[in-house]
């Protein structure tokens, strides 16, 4: 049997459908029985289909430069632990 964090583990192929029938079908039954699993997967196969339906958009030069600042002090700080 399933559990959920096997399931989370498979979502993202599950989603793609890029596993097997035998899986697939072992997912499907868990997301039958799981409320929760359920929501996770329904929300983000929404979340998907919204945004590849958005138009790219470009962000200020500004704000690309303090997310790439912030995102090398995150990975830096956690090399150092």
């Amino acid at each position: 049997m399933l559990t959920c964090k096997d399931f989370l583990g498979e979502l993202s192929d599950y989603l793609d459908e890029t596993i097997d029938a035998e899986l697939r079908a072992k997912l499907e039954r868990h997301i039958t029985e799981c409320p929760n699993c359920w929501v996770i997967a329904d929300t983000t196969r929404k979340t998907i289909k919204i945004y590849k339906g958005m138009e790219s958009c470009s962000i200020p030069a500004d704000v690309e430069s303090r997310l790439m600042a912030a995102l090398e002090k995150k990975i830096a700080a956690k090399q150092q632990k």
